[in-house]
């Protein structure tokens, strides 16, 4: 008669599958918690402590961790001297392990928890009955999500074994599953003991959903969230309307977001190809997005919006004229979502905090053969920002200076933003050259560059930047400076009468 030993937190249809499993003429060896259930429901169950004539001790801190237990699942069992080994220390195989793990993920999250309570929801039996039975897989059935259990009994019940290819799938799923888990634990004392930039590091997510294709239509791709602290972050949005996100909607939304999180006022982030094509900001919702429609018309078609206020009926009634791929927003009115939802290919997000920030969550980039890991660029200005030029900006300036500045951190490098009135005048961005990347900014302003205030995401190498910006019109100018160069640069400002700042500090994004 074939063995399983059944230990499991997470008790989803673990009666029904147990019982199955005894209708197939298996013995059942169980533990705790899921004995009892299994007891209850008039399953016939082997206690642990009967197979290793040990009792449980410790609080439970040990049970399963035993050669009767070990030695059953491990043993080879077309291995000879296994074979007298297990005659003669008289172990009984077990031919399934069927557990999942004590809940540390829910545990880590939930609110007020202590170290204390962290600890003892660490599983050290389950992972190494787990391990065994994947490492013994040939032999040994190991199952660890309940949505496995039909595709055992499946195949059990037409054969009577599971094939080869099905027990190296549960496997493989074992490790996935373990990897997953001791990375929570490792993130966890981790962040405890504030560690940044450990010697190696292990990351975890958890998909989300699979994506219908990549950046093209000819690459696989798939959306996977941050396991711990998602709030504000587009992995923790509600889809309330349209079809699923595509790979480059995640990208462009999650940019107008990071965007968003700059502007505490009534503000909108319009996005295309992952950079701002139009921000506005103003005492309401409705002329927010105005100033960000009128900021760049042509663009926005087709593009990204996120506000950080609930969209309204008359926001939604100007959104409702142009073809948007997204909006993500703390809410929608019921009339503004009546109004939007009738267009069946734009997506409604809702993300209740959206400019929240965590401080904790990393950038990764991926290299060839490598990874890139920063901390997130959370600062804006330092205090040590200063005045350069004979004159001195106006109130109204610096207001306008600091939109473009937050503009330009979410600006592809070499980034140039130009601004008036809370709004986006102009962005340049993603040339080789700064000058080309300030010279798209001034075409696309036009007329509106006249009266503009410029920042840039990095020092003018070169005055002819700022010779530039003089001939446009341009009033005032931010940069990091820090060029040595800087002096040609201070000279042309003075020269053109415009008034600069330097804030010592640049926002490199690429």
């Amino acid at each position: 008669m074939k063995r399983a030993l059944i230990s499991v937190f997470d008790k989803t249809g673990i009666v029904e599958f147990s019982e199955k499993l005894v209708g197939l003429g298996w013995e059942i060896i169980s533990t705790g918690g899921t004995a009892k259930a299994l007891k209850a429901a008039g399953i016939n169950v082997i206690g642990i402590s009967d197979v290793t004539q040990f009792p449980e001790c410790f609080d439970g801190r040990v049970k399963t961790i035993h050669p009767n237990i070990e030695g059953g699942i491990l043993a080879i069992r077309d291995n000879v001297q296994h074979q007298e080994t297990m005659k003669e220390l008289d172990i009984q195989p077990i031919d399934m392990v069927v557990c999942n793990l004590y809940p540390f993920k829910q545990t880590i999250l939930k609110e007020g928890v202590s170290h204390e309570e962290i600890i003892e929801n660490i599983d050290i039996g389950g992972p190494t009955m787990i391990r065994s039975a994947a490492k013994n897989y040939r032999f040994v059935n190991v199952v660890v999500c309940p949505d496995d259990y039909g595709l055992v009994l499946k195949e059990l019940e037409a054969s009577g074994e599971t094939s080869a290819a099905t027990k190296e799938y549960l496997a493989a799923n074992v490790f996935r599953h373990t990897c997953h888990y001791d990375t929570l634990i490792s993130n966890y004392f981790d962040k405890k003991l504030g560690v940044e930039f450990g010697d190696t590091i292990t990351m975890t997510f958890e998909k989300k959903q699979d994506l219908r294709y990549g950046e093209n239509p000819h690459q696989k791709a798939a959306f996977y969230n941050q396991v711990l602290e998602t709030s504000g972050t587009l992995a923790n949005a509600e889809k309330l309307h349209g079809k699923e996100l595509s790979y480059n909607n995640i990208g462009d939304t999650d940019g107008a977001i990071e965007a968003l999180k700059e502007f505490e006022e009534p503000t909108v982030v319009a996005v295309k190809h992952a950079n701002p094509c139009g921000i506005g900001s103003d005492e309401t919702i409705s002329g927010a997005f105005k100033r960000a429609y009128d900021a760049d018309s042509v663009s926005i078609f087709g593009g990204i919006v996120a506000a950080n206020r609930p969209i309204d009926e008359e926001t939604a009634e100007m959104m409702s004229k142009i073809f948007l791929e997204v909006v993500v927003a703390p809410d929608f009115t019921d009339e503004a979502f009546e109004i939007l939802s009738k267009k069946k290919n734009i997506r409604l997000l809702k993300l209740t905090n959206i400019l929240k920030r965590d401080n904790n969550a990393y950038k990764a980039k991926t290299v060839l053969g490598g990874m890139l890991l920063q901390q997130p660029d959370n600062k804006l200005i330092p205090d040590d920002w200063k005045v350069v030029t004979i004159r001195k900006p106006s109130e109204e300036e610096i207001a306008d200076l600091m939109f473009a500045w937050k503009t330009v951190k979410h600006v592809k490098s070499n980034g140039i933003a130009l601004s008036k009135d809370k709004t986006t005048t102009g962005i340049g961005q993603g040339q080789v050259s700064r000058i080309w990347s300030l010279e798209n900014a001034i075409r696309q302003a036009g007329n509106r560059a006249k009266g503009s205030v410029m920042s840039s995401d990095a020092f003018f190498p070169f005055h002819d930047s700022v010779e530039a910006a003089a001939k446009a019109g341009i009033t005032a100018i931010i940069q990091p400076g820090g060029s040595v160069r800087d002096q040609e640069s201070i000279d042309a400002a003075n020269e053109a009468g415009i008034a600069m700042i330097f804030t010592t500090m640049r926002h490199f994004k690429h």
